[in-house]
């Protein structure tokens, strides 16, 4: 987290490294330590062995608490998601490979698309007119009770 949006692509990369480092569809798909994770590329591990002979198999799948902690990993050190009780922001921190993610959150009935999207100011400017969206700088509040039941919203990535 403490890379923020203004890191380097490298800190930002950093970030994704470790997330992939947890994501089950990331261990199973690398190409050595895949077979021996030996769990669904779906479902979150509870927990990786690390005493032989079974050294990097997940264990505890299908473990619901382990699931919800890589979605809450995903939203707040990826994406940088903020939220209180009125209001929320990013600080996100996507890897400088993600030229452009979108977000879709849901709350009290009221649906929040978000873009994030790397590009000069100008660019960014045109996408969200083109979007329909609202340009939304990093750390910036959204008051989200106060929004209609759909909103767009661009968050610009640094290059």
């Amino acid at each position: 987290w403490a890379t923020g949006p203004e890191g380097s692509a490298a800190a930002r990369d950093t970030v994704y490294r470790w997330f992939t480092w947890l994501s089950p569809a990331h261990r199973t798909a690398h190409p050595t330590r895949g077979a021996a994770y030996g769990l669904e590329p779906y479902v979150m591990a509870g927990d990786i062995c690390s005493a032989p002979p079974h050294v990097g198999r997940g264990g505890w799948s299908w473990y619901t608490g382990a699931a919800a902690w890589m979605h809450r990993a995903a939203l707040e050190a990826v994406f940088g998601l903020r939220q209180g009780s009125q209001s929320l922001h990013f600080e996100p921190c996507l890897p400088s490979t993600w030229p452009r993610a979108t977000l879709t959150l849901t709350r009290d009935g009221r649906r929040m698309h978000f873009i994030f999207q790397q590009g000069e100011a100008t660019a960014l400017a045109a996408a969200a007119v083109h979007e329909g969206a609202v340009l939304l700088q990093a750390g910036q509040a959204v008051e989200w009770r106060a929004l209609p039941p759909e909103s767009r919203f661009l968050v610009p990535l640094p290059l």
